[in-house]
């Protein structure tokens, strides 16, 4: 399913560049990213390799958004919370690579 995913953000970027069309490209591209934080997640959760920072930047990007536009908070208010999330968040994620790994914080190649 994640490569069908891939494929057609891969379309919409291209039709997005062609027809200068910022929609699709944008569309393209999250759709894009989303395919790559999946593989992060199964990677991850799996024990192979370490996407601890990676997702826990994006428990900021959704805390940031949610708190400014869902509950109309300042930027700076928004940003200490999504901080403070991000880093429970970090400590979390790393302990359960822990766990799938067998003692590991992080693999190499």
């Amino acid at each position: 399913m994640v490569q069908i995913s891939v494929l057609a953000s891969l379309v919409l970027i291209v039709l997005g560049a062609i027809n200068k069309n910022a929609v699709q490209l944008v569309i393209g591209l999250g759709l894009g990213s989303l395919g790559g934080l999946e593989l992060a997640i199964r990677e991850h959760f799996a024990g192979y390799r370490s996407h601890t920072t990676l997702m826990a930047g994006m428990v900021y990007v959704i805390a940031l958004g949610l708190t400014f536009f869902v509950a109309k908070l300042v930027l700076w208010q928004c940003m200490v919370i999504g901080v403070a999330l991000a880093a429970l968040a970090f400590w979390q994620l790393r302990e359960k690579f822990k766990r799938a790994s067998g003692g590991l914080t992080y693999k190499l190649k």
